[in-house]
């Protein structure tokens, strides 16, 4: 499983079981048959629903036949040992839950708002796999807060000043937010074609600098999500996904609007059309923040007293390469500037840039392996927990706990690689 799926949880899980509610069978003599464990046929199938899986799923993974899924979960049949290892690895629950006289206990994630249903999206708010990422996201943040108490010192606050409400001109919001950050346009216009990659973990170093906990997990595509944001203070989180780097910039930047406005939210792909009045808003101040209306007009030329019917790739690419951003951010930017008509993003451009996206994949490899753990934790987590484990405050162990990582030498990578 990926690291950022679920292993990065130390929150010593709500969820995880007591171990003075197992129940074990006492060892027989080796000259009688070994009865097979008593699992709680209930807990079988509250593991199963909770994962969204079918018993026709199941039945196909263990290559085992319905009617006896059914029986092990009406208790006229016992699995096997193996067998319920193998389910417990399927529904991603620990083995020892199989145990347990009741079901587990387990924490609902913050209901946050949901705004891929106003882009067209049609998988439902309560999937499972979404709700996992919003518990792995709250985690991860009671960690970090774990973590600042350790190591004493006072987590950061989010400037006051960053605070606004969506009759805000979102441009104005957007230059206070670089100027908050320490981050001009100046600097982004500098960066080199082939640092372009680089520019998403550069714009996300500069947000955790205002106290804001960036995550990134790759299963937010698969829910038909771009990224999502829990504005609770101290402290905030931002999750984003496996876009293409120009992507993730914009998510990130879209993100850092919701807090902004002290709005969580679930959002889906980018779009020109305005949807809600927080997506709607988001959207300019993000692209207000990575493409300046100015800087702009410097760079394209004055906005023309009739929109255009159509304006070339070249000078999109051309553009979009300039401010390190997608092709498709930028003719949305160029649309609502006035520099085109929006027919031609909607009847031409928006489908190839979908179909582009849908087809993006990742490639190269990790400078060392622990990369994918700090990746999905950031620099602001991760730099927590090396400061806390060199100090003396927490143990390798719980280090090792607080990172998602079984292999103590990942760690030390990490460590030896930290600056």
């Amino acid at each position: 499983m990926a690291p950022d799926a679920s292993t990065a949880t130390i929150k010593f899980s709500p969820d995880a079981p007591n171990p003075k509610q197992f129940r074990y069978h006492s060892v027989m003599p080796a000259t009688i048959k070994r009865e097979r464990p008593i699992y709680n046929p209930a807990v079988l199938r509250w593991a199963r629903e909770r994962r969204g899986l079918d018993i026709e799923h199941v039945a196909e993974k263990l290559h085992q036949s319905v009617a006896r899924i059914q029986a092990w979960e009406n208790a006229s049949e016992v699995p096997t040992v193996n067998q319920a290892r193998t389910l417990a690895d399927l529904y991603e629950r620990s083995f020892m839950e199989f145990f347990l006289d009741e079901l587990p206990p387990v924490k609902e994630p913050l209901l946050i708002p949901d705004f891929r249903a106003h882009r067209g999206m049609t998988i439902p708010r309560e999937v499972v796999a979404l709700k996992d990422i919003q518990y792995w996201a709250e985690a991860q943040r009671e960690n970090a807060l774990d973590l600042f108490e350790e190591v004493g010192e006072q987590e950061p606050r989010f400037p006051d000043i960053l605070g606004c409400t969506t009759a805000a001109n979102p441009e104005d919001v957007a230059r206070i937010a670089r100027e908050a950050m320490d981050f001009s346009i100046e600097t982004q216009l500098a960066f080199k074609s082939a640092d372009q990659v680089k520019f998403p973990a550069i714009l996300r170093r500069h947000i955790e600098k205002l106290g804001v906990l960036t995550l990134k997990n790759t299963a937010l595509r698969d829910v038909g999500a771009r990224g999502m944001c829990i504005a609770k203070f101290p402290l905030p989180v931002i999750v984003f996904g496996n876009e293409a780097p120009t992507a993730q910039a914009f998510t990130l930047a879209h993100e850092l609007a919701h807090l902004t406005l002290h709005q969580s939210g679930i959002i889906a792909p980018l779009s020109a059309q305005p949807s809600t009045t927080v997506e709607g808003w988001c959207d300019r101040f993000a692209a207000a923040f990575l493409m300046p209306r100015t800087t702009v007009i410097a760079r394209a030329g004055p906005v023309p007293t009739q929109p255009a019917p159509f304006i070339s790739d070249g000078n999109v690419n051309d553009l979009a390469s300039t401010f390190r951003v997608s092709a498709h951010a930028m003719l949305i930017r160029l649309v609502h500037l006035g520099y085109v008509l929006p027919a031609f993003y909607w009847s031409i451009k928006k489908p190839q840039f979908e179909q582009q996206e849908a087809s993006y994949k990742s490639f190269g490899r990790s400078e060392y392996y622990g990369t994918r753990f700090r990746n999905a934790l950031g620099d602001l987590y991760t730099g927590l927990v090396i400061e806390a484990w060199s100090n003396g405050r927490i143990t390798n162990h719980n280090a090792a706990q607080y990172m998602g990582i079984k292999n103590l030498q990942h760690l030390n990578d990490i460590r030896d690689h930290f600056s």
